[in-house]
């Protein structure tokens, strides 16, 4: 089992920036892959950024690339989505998960999952 927590969101204007964290305990967090995904309203879950667990290859959704970067740091057991540029439509739940094996960019790919946090951003 792996337990994930998020923490860092909040409200910010448009073309504001926030790092959102996600502290992992319970198993070896160097051993799983992490995504970052975001639900808003009325919309269905969706990917945002993945990371393999040694941290080397990233990768981000086509809304959010050059804007957001993902990264890990393994002997904290944290990983970081750092998001600049915002703007109104990135307003979330923000949701880090967890899997072992290769990153995925697919929900059901993912057995961890952290409680969320809210990201809202003003125009």
């Amino acid at each position: 089992q792996v337990q994930l927590a998020e923490s860092g969101g909040g409200l910010v204007q448009a073309g504001g920036s926030l790092r959102l964290s996600c502290a992992a305990s319970g198993r070896t967090f160097s051993d799983y892959a992490m995504g970052w995904f975001r639900q808003a309203p009325g919309k269905e879950r969706e990917f945002v950024a993945a990371i393999s667990s040694s941290g080397r290859t990233p990768s981000y959704a086509d809304s959010v690339k050059g804007r957001f970067t993902i990264s890990r740091d393994n002997a904290k057991n944290t990983g970081y989505l750092q998001m600049n540029s915002l703007k109104s439509e990135d307003t979330a739940v923000y949701y880090c998960a967890a899997k072992y094996g290769a990153w995925s960019s697919r929900t059901y790919d993912y057995a961890y999952w952290g409680q969320g946090t809210q990201v809202t951003v003003s125009s």
